[in-house]
């Protein structure tokens, strides 16, 4: 049975008729599914699930690209929303009849909503809007999408699309500030800061200046915080001066560092730190090296012991790397 078969017909029982009672499809000899002589697994499909796909089947092999092909498509999508043939025989469909695509929107759109991480359905929608010509709908979408699961893979590589496809970044990154002073741990929303600065102005040092003082503020609400961690090292890549191109940052984490916060994240960016110096002034290796093999134990002995062997291995090969 497709997983929204009953959910799809128990509002509609009484009125479902099966499609081989149906006089206007007399026509059309249902094509039975073939699993071979000796099928591993046999899937007990419903009565309501065999007809359709019987039906689907024999369209597809006659090649019949008609509204009732297009209604069957819809019947046997709500029955079984990722099987992808269907959803490109919907499109064959759609195209040879010339179709209202702002209905086919519409018709999406309540798909998406009852499977909002179904790929095949997020594919057809923007190949509809390809054919369309505008995405004018396809941001308000998603951020629907997002009220339900701020982490919707599948959105959020639809509205990636939309913003790069028709140049739509006026006003992103000011969503992408409400996204994140609703929940600063939003991976998703930091990623999507990443994008959108590197689609429109790039990582400029004004920019990453700026960048790196709205990251700052992020890690003092929650400094236990990944995101906006990884989000620093991203944006700090950018500069020749690599981690060290923002005066004053080494000094601020070590001052979170000495008011008690033990922040895995924090203790590797301060090794990352430690190492980029180590790198280029040699006369400060030594009092550096010590300080990164004390974290590396404090971090593999208390806050972070289940990297406890990764963190040994970083303390010995920094050590062999960097000793006097």
């Amino acid at each position: 049975m497709g997983s929204n078969d009953s959910e799809y017909f128990s509002d509609e029982e009484e009125a479902w008729v099966m499609y081989k009672d149906r006089s206007e499809w007399a026509d059309i000899t249902p094509l039975p599914q073939n699993d071979g002589p000796n099928p591993v697994v046999r899937i007990a499909y419903s009565d309501t699930f065999t007809d359709v796909y019987d039906y689907f089947r024999a369209v597809v092999a006659k090649g019949e690209l008609s509204e009732r092909a297009l209604q069957l498509t819809e019947d046997a999508l709500h029955m079984n929303t990722a099987n992808y043939t269907v959803w490109q025989y919907r499109r064959k469909c759609l195209a040879h009849l010339g179709s209202d695509l702002e209905k086919e929107l519409v018709f999406c759109r309540e798909m998406i909503e009852l499977n909002p991480k179904n790929y095949q359905v997020w594919h057809h929608r923007r190949v509809i809007v390809e054919w369309n010509g505008h995405a004018d709908k396809e941001l308000r979408l998603t951020e629907i999408i997002f009220s339900q699961d701020a982490k919707n893979y599948h959105a959020w590589e639809h509205r990636q699309w939309v913003l790069r496809t028709y140049r739509l970044y006026d006003g992103e990154l000011e969503y992408v500030n409400r996204l994140l002073e609703e929940d600063v741990r939003n991976n998703s929303a930091w990623n999507q800061r990443y994008f959108v600065i590197v689609q429109t102005t790039g990582y400029t040092q004004d920019v990453i200046k700026q960048e790196v003082e709205y990251t700052k503020k992020a890690i003092e609400k929650v400094v236990n915080n990944e995101s906006p961690w990884s989000y620093l090292r991203g944006v700090l890549q950018h500069s020749e001066k690599g981690l060290h191109s923002v005066e004053g940052l080494e000094s601020w984490c070590m001052a979170l560092h000495e008011a008690g916060n033990n922040s895995p994240f924090l203790m590797a960016f301060l090794i990352d730190l430690a190492e980029d110096t180590m790198e280029c002034h040699i006369e400060e290796r030594e009092e550096k090296l010590a300080k990164v093999l004390e974290w590396c134990e404090s971090l593999a002995t208390e806050h972070d012991k289940i990297r406890r062997e990764f963190w040994r291995y970083m303390a010995r090969h920094i050590s062999h790397k960097y000793s006097v």
